[in-house]
């Protein structure tokens, strides 16, 4: 039986004009699988805690303090709790507050000779981690993009590097997801 694919489109929540992106990834991922696709998907560094919230369940990494109530997300694969035109909801850093929308558009057999999982598309980078939400974002993005603006020269130092908001390459995704399988 060839394994099914579930292609996901996962949107960030609260950004303007929107930052998503397109990926293939095997059904019997389990959760914590999917939560690294999101992660080198997206562009995020992977430095804060997160959780998925299917149908009001939320699974996660099981807090052992027990202040994080969450089933495991090791037990529970993909094709469990996704289907066609069915959604989950991903936050990411508890501080800043990600929300992205999964939205399942689409299940097929894989293609035997395509390696799994892999970004198909997608648009603008992804915030930087610690920015401050989507209105921190707001305000690095209008900062950066204004040689005038009086944080220009602070956002960009807090950066460190060059930062294009519109720039996004699924293949370089592609090239970051093949590294965690």
């Amino acid at each position: 039986m060839a394994r099914t694919i579930i292609q996901l489109r996962i949107s960030l929540d609260g950004v303007e004009p929107t930052v998503w992106r397109r990926v293939l990834i095997p059904g019997g991922f389990t959760l914590d699988r999917v939560h690294r696709v999101v992660q080198f998907a997206m562009g995020w560094g992977d430095r804060h805690l997160h959780v998925f919230d299917v149908e009001g369940v939320q699974y996660g990494v099981p807090d052992p303090d027990g202040l994080l109530d969450v089933h495991d997300e090791l037990d529970v694969r993909l094709d469990a709790v996704a289907s066609k035109g069915g959604r989950l909801r991903y936050t990411y850093d508890f501080g800043d507050w990600w929300e992205h929308d999964l939205t399942v558009e689409d299940e097929f057999p894989a293609d035997l000779d395509t390696a799994y999982p892999v970004c198909t598309a997608g648009e603008r980078a992804c915030p930087p981690d610690d920015v401050g939400g989507p209105d921190g974002y707001r305000d690095l993005v209008a900062a950066v993009g204004d040689p005038a603006h009086p944080d220009h020269v602070a956002m960009g130092e807090w950066l460190g590097r060059a930062f294009d908001p519109g720039a996004f390459d699924p293949a370089r995704a592609t090239t970051l997801l093949r590294r965690m399988t």
